[in-house]
């Protein structure tokens, strides 16, 4: 089913979280539009200094910049793209990108939590760990490493972009080590293993409204 603007709504669960992409520094002000409007929006923000020469500021800077995530509401589009500061709707081909809840809930999580939260460089493949205690257990990542300090990389695959925060190097175990000692206990034959998916993630292609 095609909605006025041509968009398959049917393809997309309802509460499926897409993203939109804004112009500079808007970030802040679609959020607070499109929650006046009755959407549900998740614009996550991280605190950085600022220094000049006479003084310092602390200021919240949006995580992913000009970026705003939007749960459902495809149906309503219209209102989304006509509000002040909207550039266009993330696409994968012609159809509206979603992205995974997963994503979003372990973001979500992040900065919520008692951690510092910074944007990364996009991370495409590196040692796939899962958080094991604290307030992130069961979070997977990728594991940064520098020396003796460690860091857990968050990614939206679909925006080829990622954060990070600090985390402690015995607070994470090996996501496949993990999952072939659930699949083949040490009483068991491991003589037959278990092939993961291999994701190859393009550009970022985006769609204007």
């Amino acid at each position: 089913m095609l909605d006025s603007q041509g968009i398959d709504v049917a393809m997309h669960e309802p509460l499926d979280w897409w993203a939109l992409y804004t112009r500079h520094q808007h970030e802040k002000t679609v959020a607070t539009m499109l929650s006046a409007k009755g959407f549900e929006v998740f614009l996550p923000l991280y605190e950085s200094t600022r220094r000049w020469k006479d003084r310092s500021k602390m200021i919240t800077l949006p995580l992913f910049p000009c970026y705003v995530f939007i749960r459902g509401g495809l149906d309503r589009r219209l209102q989304v793209v006509t509000t002040p500061g909207v550039h266009m709707i993330l696409h994968r081909g012609e159809r509206v990108a979603v992205i995974p809840e997963v994503e979003i809930k372990a973001i979500r999580r992040a900065v919520e939590g008692p951690f510092r939260v910074e944007p990364h460089p996009f991370l495409k493949c590196g040692e796939r760990v899962r958080v094991t205690r604290g307030s992130l257990e069961g979070v997977e990542g990728i594991l940064v490493s520098n020396k003796n300090l460690y860091r857990l990389g968050l990614s939206v695959d679909m925006m080829a972009m990622s954060v990070s925060l600090e985390i402690d190097g015995t607070d994470v175990v090996p996501v496949m080590a993990r999952d072939l000692a659930d699949v083949f206990p040490p009483s068991q034959p491991t003589g037959v293993g278990r092939y993961g998916e291999t994701l190859t993630h393009g550009g970022r292609q985006m769609t204007s409204a």
